[in-house]
């Protein structure tokens, strides 16, 4: 009885280990699809579109078809000072945003972190400005910033500094208004990203370290700094495109002025296009900017990630 089980099993066809993955790999295909399908119609579909248009003469109002101009456009760009002036300030801008902001919030995370009387409704109050839509915040900072009733000259003038500003309209200090409130409104995301590294480190670690007569500053940078590394790089290549890319903030409060001096990229584009009407040349300002952003964001993470790995 024994011997013909184990023939039977001898003569059984082993598991295909292939075939089970085959399966494996279908069924995580179809759980993948329904978030990779709305990528393709609305990210991916539109970048190939926007490409294939940057090498067109497509502009609004035309009775002719579209014509094929191969690198035109893009030979234009080279030659478009306001253009690569609008990049230069749209990389201020970026820049100017992303590094108080994560200065700002890793510091808030911090507190955060701690202890607290109340903790839960300084969280709460902490990610107030997040909730709120671009076009709101903008609205509201116009407010602020009014030379004539806001509150922020209304402070100077009631503490003798002065009559106070037209902020959004000097041509010395629009940019830094916009980039405060840039800053403000994007402290929360940056936050909430820190708080979490900050919770995922091991409390254990830090008392470790405090037995062995570690001050608070050495225990941030042997301990707390390491672990919410990967969160902080990660968090901090996301700002840098989310700000580049910034377009109904800065619309809202300045609309690009004064003298272009707020002017960023997708503003520029933004008016080729819906303004004077040239599809064409406006993708070709966003393929640029695309591959300008793409090669520095690159260096910026291939910069860090090699400091962590010699850290």
């Amino acid at each position: 009885m024994t011997s013909v089980t184990e023939a039977e099993r001898a003569v059984r066809p082993a598991p295909d280990p292939k075939g089970r993955r085959r399966v494996t790999d279908h069924g995580a295909w179809f759980l993948v699809l329904p978030a990779l399908i709305p990528i393709l119609i609305l990210s991916v579909g539109p970048l190939l579109y926007g490409i294939l248009l940057s090498f067109t003469d497509a502009q609004s109002g035309r009775t002719q078809p579209t014509q094929w101009i191969g690198g035109l456009n893009f030979r234009d760009l080279l030659h478009d000072t306001l253009f690569w002036e609008s990049f230069r300030i749209g990389l201020v801008w970026a820049v100017g945003v992303t590094v108080p902001q994560f200065l700002l919030a890793l510091g808030l995370a911090l507190l955060l972190n701690q202890d607290l009387r109340l903790r839960w409704l300084a969280r709460a109050l902490a990610i107030v400005p997040w909730a709120m839509p671009e076009v709101v915040v903008g609205v509201m900072w116009r407010l602020v910033y009014n030379p004539d009733a806001g509150i922020l000259n209304e402070t100077i003038r009631d503490l003798g500094l002065g009559d106070g500003r037209d902020w959004l309209s000097g041509l010395g200090t629009a940019l830094p208004a916009v980039i405060v409130v840039g800053v403000w409104a994007g402290m929360p995301t940056t936050t909430v990203a820190l708080l979490a590294g900050l919770q995922n480190t091991p409390r254990e670690l830090h008392e470790a370290a405090a037995v062995d007569g570690a001050g608070a500053w050495r225990r941030f940078r042997t301990v707390t700094w390491p672990a919410l590394r990967p969160v902080a790089l990660a968090i901090t290549a996301l700002n840098l495109i989310w700000n580049f890319n910034s377009f109904a903030l800065v619309y809202v409060l300045t609309s690009g002025g004064p003298g272009g001096r707020t002017r960023l990229p997708m503003l520029f584009a933004y008016e080729e296009a819906f303004r004077y009407g040239q599809f064409g040349y406006a993708a070709a300002m966003g393929c640029v900017m695309v591959a300008v952003i793409s090669i520095l964001l690159a260096v910026f993470l291939a910069g860090r990630l090699k400091g962590g790995d010699e850290a």
